[in-house]
């Protein structure tokens, strides 16, 4: 029997019912039950984050594809990658994908929210997130007017070192790429290495930072392993959620509001799956239109990285400390000993935020520099030295969208990101191919002789590197933008994330985000979840 045909059992009534314990949910969790006299229900589909991959940093490595731990996604094949199709890997736990992410802390630059704000987003600017960043920010040094330290959420340095990227730095303050003294003050241009959500050398992921202090408040209810099926509309108000745990159906009714906090690809599968969206979508997976916007599900953005890989001589990375029995043994020692060394990466350390070209007036291209390299992730490394030098564009001109592609709330989504779809992220793509090969040819690494193993040496047109592009650009885990904010047509939640034309909801994840911000995407979510907890408990006061 399908859902909609069973009447589910009353779960009970409370004020906010918040479906994701992601990032963000996590925040929305723990500053609406501050007050005692909310009730607050957190509903997540993913099981508790108990697993020792979670904690490990490098288990990063054994978390994507894990179908314990991941959502399991695939893209539609994107012509854009000469028709490849991608793993799209997501959070399945609570913490969401801060259980499985890099673990980098990076904020973006001003000028991405000052773009929200300018674009008709009052109170998105960087003077008005910047206090929120650093309301929930544990900083590793002193408070400044860019970092707080009383927050939740622990930023540290990495725990490891490795001489050859100490070497890769230095190449590229050669190429005239100055040292970043912060990458999170507004400006992230320069080359350093970067700030991670750790402990002391463990994962600190959402539910470590905002759910175990919160958790034993009486007014917060905690659900795992419970999958919302769909929103309940009265007309065009949102009155609760319907669920399902096990093969038992419940309804949660909320008084003042549900907020969706399921990420850039469950939250509009969600709001389709309920009859809000565009009607062709739901006409195709049969659902019935209670709502029309147009927006739902489109203007999805990414970041495309673009995964070099040199060859070096004369230097240890991970693929020759890690080839033997010996040097496995010593890594996890190191690790069981100090909680520091090679388990402890984040799955890149060092950064350089820089130009792709004259053209552009702020860096626009982010590198991950790794001392390793693999085919793909969760592959095994190979055992000769190498480094992973990847590129990614930081503000892409391409769009997708990803859409419910059946009216069964467990099927995946069609997620179509179109990358490389536009002439200027083509010609970006080109260009970083161009600068990763220059950073590695300078005079400073010569001593370690690069042999560029992947793309490999070959023409370098721009629609020959753009091909190439094609063949090893791949996710780096940033999709944002199928909600987007604003007031025009294609919007689907105003500057107070509140649904347009619907009453009693609102959403609070990245796919809010009209533009992709220029860096990571943890720190920005966790921001999100802050503003609009703010939101939430001012509109309960009126």
């Amino acid at each position: 029997m399908p859902d909609t045909a069973r009447e589910p059992t009353d779960f009970g009534t409370f004020d906010v019912v918040i479906v994701g314990a992601g990032s963000a949910g996590c925040v929305l969790a723990n500053r609406l039950s501050a007050d005692p006299s909310r009730r607050v229900l957190l509903i997540e589909a993913g099981k508790s984050d108990n697993h020792p991959w979670f904690h490990i940093p490098v288990g990063y490595l054994f978390a994507i594809g894990n179908p314990r731990l991941d959502w399991g996604f695939k893209t539609a094949p994107v012509p854009g990658l000469n028709g490849r199709s991608l793993l799209y890997p997501r959070g399945k736990v609570v913490g969401g994908c801060s259980s499985i992410n890099g673990m980098i802390y990076m904020r973006g630059q001003a000028q991405d929210y000052d773009g929200w704000r300018d674009a008709g987003n009052p109170g998105w600017g960087w003077d008005d997130v910047l206090p929120l960043f650093r309301r929930s920010e544990h900083h590793f040094g002193a408070a400044d007017a860019a970092h707080g330290t009383e927050g939740e959420l622990r930023v540290e340095r990495q725990r490891l070192n490795w001489p050859i990227l100490d070497e890769v730095a230095k190449a590229a303050q050669e190429m005239g790429i100055p040292p970043a003294e912060d990458f999170n003050a507004g400006d992230n241009e320069g080359v350093g290495y970067f700030p991670v959500n750790q402990k002391r050398g463990i994962r600190w992921n959402a539910r470590k930072a905002f759910l175990d202090p919160a958790r034993r408040r009486p007014n917060l209810a905690i659900l795992t392993e419970c999958h919302v099926r769909r929103l309940r509309l009265d007309g065009k108000r949102v009155t609760g959620v319907v669920f399902a745990r096990g093969d038992a159906l419940f309804e949660a009714k909320a008084r003042q509001e549900v907020v969706l906090a399921a990420g850039s690809i469950g939250s509009p599968q969600l709001l389709e799956l309920s009859g809000i969206g565009r009607p062709e979508v739901l006409a195709r997976i049969g659902v019935s239109a209670l709502h029309a916007l147009a927006g739902v599900g489109e203007n999805l953005q990414d970041h495309l990285q673009l995964r070099t890989i040199f060859s070096i001589r004369g230097a240890h990375t991970l693929n020759d400390r890690a080839a033997t029995p010996w040097g496995k043994a010593g890594i996890a020692l190191q690790y069981a000993m100090t909680q520091s060394g090679p388990m402890a990466m984040a799955p890149s350390q060092l950064g350089i935020f820089t130009r792709s070209g004259p053209a552009h007036n702020r860096a626009n291209i982010e590198y991950h520099v790794q001392p390793l390299s693999l085919d793909a992730f969760g592959q095994p490394l190979h055992r000769t030295p190498a480094l992973t030098v990847s590129v990614c564009n930081l503000r892409p001109t391409s769009v997708g969208a990803s859409h419910a592609a059946s009216a069964d709330p467990l099927a995946s989504p069609e997620i179509q990101p179109n990358y490389l779809s536009t002439d200027a992220d083509k010609q970006v793509a080109a260009d970083s191919i161009r600068h990763a090969r220059r950073l590695m040819a300078q005079p400073h690494l010569a001593r370690y002789a690069p042999t560029e193993i992947k793309p490999g040496p070959g023409p370098d047109d721009d629609a020959a590197l753009a091909r190439l592009a094609g063949e090893i650009g791949t996710t780096i885990f940033h999709p944002v933008g199928t909600a987007k904010m604003g007031t025009d047509a294609a919007a689907v939640v105003d500057p107070q994330l509140r649904v347009h034309g619907v009453a009693g909801l609102r959403i609070a994840d990245c796919s809010i985000m009209p533009t992709i911000v220029s860096g990571n995407t943890h720190a920005p979510a966790v921001m999100i979840g802050e503003k609009a907890a703010e939101m939430i408990i001012a509109a309960g006061k009126v």
